[in-house]
C-alpha cells in the first residue's frame, strides 16, 4: 500500500519549452481524483495527446524528495505544486518502477523513466543546489496504458513485470 497525499495537473507548461525565456505562469490545480486516458494522458493536464506514445503521461514524486527540499531551503510551507508533477505520493520507492508495468488503484501504468530535475527547480523552489539535491530523485514518469480514475488516499501497488 502507498498514499496518494496530491494529485496536479496544469493547462500549460511554466518550464517545459522555456529554455532562455522567463518561466509561465499556468497554475497548478489540485483535484482530489484525476482522470487517466490510456496513452493520451490526465484529462486537463497540459501533456494530454502531447506526442504519440509520450513517456510521461502521467508523473509522481515521492513525498520525501518534496520534505528534503523544504529542509534544503528552508522553506516549510514549500508547496508541493511547485515541482510540477501530477501525483505526490507516500511508501512507495519510484525508481524500481522503471522499465517495469504496475497497477496504481487498478490502473496499469509503465515507468518510463526518471523524472529528471532540471536547472529551473532552483527558481522553482526559490534555492540554489535544488536541482543536484534531486539528482536521481525526481520523480517517475510513466506511461497509462489502461484508463481509470485515480484519488487521494491509500492505494495499492502491484508490480506486474
Amino acid at each position: 500500500m502507498a498514499t496518494i497525499h496530491h494529485l496536479f495537473t496544469s493547462p500549460g507548461h511554466n518550464y517545459y519549452g522555456h529554455h532562455g525565456k522567463p518561466a509561465g505562469t499556468h497554475p497548478i490545480e489540485s483535484h482530489e481524483r484525476i482522470e487517466l486516458i490510456a496513452g493520451r494522458g490526465i484529462q486537463g493536464d497540459r501533456f494530454f495527446d502531447w506526442k504519440d506514445d509520450y513517456k510521461g503521461q502521467i508523473t509522481f514524486i515521492d513525498v520525501r524528495i518534496i520534505e528534503a527540499v523544504r529542509e534544503h531551503a528552508g522553506k516549510s510551507d514549500l508547496p508541493a505544486e511547485a515541482f510540477r508533477r501530477n501525483v505526490v505520493i507516500e511508501g512507495l520507492d519510484l525508481n524500481t518502477l522503471i522499465g517495469r508495468q504496475f497497477r496504481i488503484g487498478g490502473i496499469l501504468l509503465e515507468g518510463s523513466e526518471e523524472c529528471r530535475p532540471c536547472y529551473w527547480m532552483d527558481e522553482a523552489c526559490g534555492k540554489p543546489g535544488t536541482e543536484e539535491l534531486m539528482k536521481g530523485h525526481g520523480g517517475l514518469r510513466c506511461r497509462i496504458l489502461e484508463s481509470g480514475r485515480l484519488s487521494c488516499g491509500p492505494v495499492e501497488v502491484e508490480p506486474t513485470s
